[in-house]
């Protein structure tokens, strides 16, 4: 397994400050958030110059991009399929080999969403690369049967497991050992199950590292955590000193 960062830990940073940041971390893989309505990169700056965009997200040989974490505000499913074609081609020329989009909202069809993640998984298997979806609140995968469903019924289709969504939302800290086997990515940050204690000092939340990882690893797993704060400006700590924390925490345990 390898410890990556997330641009989200860095997010009130400019991407190039960011991304140099996380260098001197000495992290050497990058999950770069492409988020429309975020501060760094968005979907839409990747279809009008993906060889800038790729420029954008390389800062040196010692930091590579090894994931996209995207979030899309388009007003119609040609525009979403724009964008996710364009990005896969950024990721085919930045060797990214992993995507992670959200799921339909919580209370969609579920029978709508298979059938709108077929017709994606194919394409983004097409351009050599693997599809999953978050664990999120909010979206379909806020409950790991419904998670599970979804990946038993789109061929091909993975997960990204955040387990803070599993901790802090509807699922209240129940097991979720049964989406172990769908996981292709991992994202981490320190979960309370207490309302507004979804991010937490690292050491202070209810997330258990070493159990995830043993889960994993009995999966086969050798693939990336990313340490996945959010940086927001109401956390009550220094962004800095919990990514290094967490850091520092995943490698021991790997």
């Amino acid at each position: 397994m390898y410890v990556a960062c997330s641009t989200l830990s860095f997010a009130r940073l400019p991407l190039e400050r960011a991304l140099r940041l996380m260098a001197e971390l000495e992290f050497s893989k990058v999950d770069i958030a492409i988020t429309e309505n975020g501060t760094h990169l968005k979907p839409s700056e990747v279809v009008e110059d993906v060889a800038k965009a790729a420029l954008r997200i390389r800062i040196g040989p010692t930091l590579t991009p090894a994931a996209f974490s995207i979030e899309f505000d388009v007003a119609n499913d040609d525009e979403y399929l724009k964008q996710l074609k364009a990005i896969c081609k950024l990721a085919r020329h930045t060797a990214v080999p992993l995507l992670t989009i959200a799921a339909a909202s919580s209370g969609s069809g579920i029978d709508a969403e298979v059938k709108r993640l077929r017709g994606l998984v194919p394409m983004v298997e097409a351009e050599g690369l693997t599809l999953t979806v978050a664990t999120r609140i909010g979206t379909l995968t806020e409950l790991p049967s419904t998670a599970r469903e979804l990946c038993e019924r789109v061929p091909g289709l993975a997960l990204t497991l955040d387990p803070s969504h599993y901790i802090n939302g509807p699922h209240q800290g129940g097991a979720y050992d049964e989406l172990f086997p769908y996981v292709r990515h991992v994202h981490l940050r320190d979960t309370g199950k207490a309302p507004g204690k979804f991010q937490v000092r690292v050491g202070q939340g209810e997330i258990e590292y070493g159990r995830i990882i043993s889960q994993l690893q009995r999966c086969r797993y050798n693939r990336l955590l990313t340490v996945a704060l959010n940086d927001v400006a109401e956390a009550p700590f220094a962004m800095e000193t919990e990514v290094r924390k967490l850091k520092y925490l995943l490698e021991s345990l790997i």
